[in-house]
């Protein structure tokens, strides 16, 4: 017999095989030899009271063998011969668009401005030693895309959009943990997507596909409604291509702003839209664990975390009818510099798998919209992304112009008090200590403080001069969109370019946007 469960258990139920087979064998009133096996299907943590709970759904194999797992893999075939797509972009959404393309038997051509996985390494590893920026290979250009060295969170609301299943199984496939179909909130690791991510490009590869790395898309040709050249560029030699396409998939990402101004400058429609801008916080991860867990003291801290791994956190606040809220929340993690030009400052987080460093990060942002970036109007649909530009090389000259940014103690922050000392900190390159309203615009400034203050209320752990604030945290999003046929997901007005996640303002994270890009190639095929 199998036998469907819902339950809410305790940490220490949840956290082995043993513990869970006798919990079910007391509350079931089944003979616990006869219990064969327990497969989880979905876990997770209810924190909200102040009593720990972990809700699973399970199935128990009862008298009968618990077959072993299998996951429902993708078969790849050869398409070499095939009819040629091309890719431009590397990230989450053109890998899995390529891989689609291999499934509906089109050969896949993937143009990646940035190096592979592995060489990327080194390009990092400059900017955090070095502050040196390579503008074609960091941590947003390469393969991968911005969420190879950013987290790996998996967490999405794109269901409707297409099946996130279905993406988490090909990272199985290709070397995730199974826990990620299983978790309500899956994290690869930053340690681990790498190798994921060069598997990918394996299966590609040995199907016929083709990935040309350092080659940058600097124009193409129009024909009346269509794209009918690529005019590539190798990063290296600088010597420069043309390439004759039947259709094209662009998933350039949110950061590609010499995409957004070519498109700009060839009158392909393109739209400025909202987006967020802020910074980035940072705590010592016992003062978010203590109050996520309900934690009084370190003794009984240290017993909750023998059964839970780091807390995370979330919040939203109103101040004067805007949203603050937090975003890309990491537990054990790091905040890194993820700048893209070698003139200014950007700051995301990543976490390891094991999520075992000592600080807690994240972006902490409020909405930008018209109102904002009207002093950049002359730019027309560029004028958001100017005033995120701004904001960025702002940062980059108040602080010094290097990669060392700007930053403050949290309650120094909020009473506009520059801070005497700064704590240690996770960001490699470097911090200056300076009032933030010298590198941040003061409708930002006044919109944060407001909202750490409120959020003090509900937390008041939370607001506190061990932590620390570095500025900017501004990719959270684009600030274009690409318009596109609403069902056939071709641009409105260029029937053979295909915009795709994040960068054409579609997605909002490595799912979401693995999802977007399957769906254009649908799309694109049928």
């Amino acid at each position: 017999m199998i036998k469907e469960l819902t339950l809410t258990v305790a940490p220490e139920v949840a956290h082995t095989t043993e513990n869970l087979h006798n919990y079910i064998a007391v509350t079931e009133g089944i003979e616990l030899n006869s219990i064969n096996g327990v497969r989880v299907l979905k876990k997770s943590l209810d924190a909200r009271r102040s009593k720990l709970l972990v809700n699973i759904k399970c199935e128990v194999y009862v008298n009968e063998p618990m077959p072993e797992q299998s996951t429902e893999y993708v078969s790849y075939t050869n398409v070499s011969n095939g009819a040629p797509v091309h890719i431009i972009g590397c990230g989450p959404a053109g890998m899995f668009a390529a891989l689609k393309c291999i499934e509906l038997g089109k050969k896949p051509i993937i143009i990646e401005r940035g190096k592979n996985v592995q060489d990327r390494r080194r390009d990092l590893a400059a900017i955090n030693r070095n502050q040196d920026v390579n503008t074609n290979s960091n941590y947003c250009f390469g393969e991968g895309g911005a969420g190879t060295y950013s987290d790996g969170k998996l967490y999405t609301r794109s269901g409707k959009r297409g099946s996130i299943d279905k993406i988490l199984q090909v990272l199985v496939q290709h070397g995730a943990d199974a826990n990620i179909m299983v978790d309500a909130h899956p994290h690869i690791g930053t340690n681990k997507l790498p190798k994921i991510i060069a598997d990918m490009r394996q299966t590609i590869l040995d199907c016929g596909g083709e990935i040309l790395f350092n080659t940058k898309l600097i124009d193409f040709k129009i024909a009346k409604d269509k794209i009918t050249t690529l005019i590539l560029e190798d990063t290296g030699t600088k010597t420069q291509t043309d390439v004759n396409i039947h259709q094209v998939l662009l998933a350039t990402g949110h950061s590609a702003r010499d995409i957004f101004e070519l498109l700009d400058k060839r009158n392909i429609t393109i739209e400025a839209k909202t987006y967020a801008l802020g910074v980035r916080v940072e705590h010592p991860q016992r003062i978010i664990d203590k109050r996520q867990y309900h934690c009084t003291s370190n003794e009984q801290l240290d017993e909750v975390r023998q059964y839970l791994g780091p807390a995370a956190y979330s919040w939203v606040e109103q101040v004067q009818g805007v949203g603050v809220y937090s975003f890309c929340m990491c537990p054990g993690g790091i905040i890194a510099p993820c700048a893209t030009d070698g003139d200014d400052i950007v700051t995301n987080g990543w976490s390891p798998s094991k999520r075992d460093n000592p600080y807690a990060n994240s972006g902490i942002v409020t909405t930008i919209s018209e109102a904002q970036y009207k002093q950049f109007e002359s730019h027309g649909a560029l004028a958001a992304l100017r005033y995120q530009q701004w904001v960025e090389q702002r940062c980059f000259d108040v602080a010094g112009k290097s990669q060392i940014a700007p930053a403050q103690r949290l309650v120094d922050f909020c009473n506009n008090k520059i801070s005497n000392s700064l704590p240690e900190c996770s960001y490699q390159p470097g911090l200056k200590s300076m009032d933030m309203r010298e590198a941040l615009p003061r409708y930002i400034v006044q919109n944060l403080q407001q909202g750490f203050k409120q959020y003090a209320k509900k937390m008041p752990d939370y607001y506190t001069n061990e932590a620390l604030i570095v500025a900017p945290e501004s990719r959270t999003s684009s600030p274009v969109r690409i318009p596109r046929d609403k069902e056939k997901y071709h641009h409105t007005s260029i029937t053979n370019l295909f915009p795709c996640g994040e960068g054409a303002g579609f997605a909002g994270g490595i799912v979401s946007a693995a999802i977007d890009g399957e769906n254009c190639v649908m799309a694109m095929v049928f």
